[in-house]
């Protein structure tokens, strides 16, 4: 997969889970793409300093993004 497959599956997996997250007033956004291994995302919104957003990270982010990009190992959020 090329880079930019990688970005295209990834924004994908974006779209499907930004709808959830939008439903609790967040959102999401990628910021970027490191050795094709590591994903940096920003949660925006309610996201931010919401008690359970390392798990909605863990479980629905990371989880969907491998689902579209399996070489992905890991997703991280950067905070403001």
């Amino acid at each position: 997969m090329t880079t930019e497959e990688l970005k295209l599956n990834i924004e994908k997996a974006l779209d499907e889970i930004r709808p959830f997250l939008q439903s609790d007033g967040g959102d999401i956004s990628l910021l970027a793409i490191e050795d094709d291994k590591l994903v940096k995302v920003q949660l925006q919104g309610a996201c931010v300093g919401c008690s359970v957003n390392q798990m909605t990270l863990k479980s629905g982010v990371e989880m969907t993004i491998k689902k579209y990009a399996p070489q992905i190992e890991q997703v991280i959020n950067i905070e403001v």
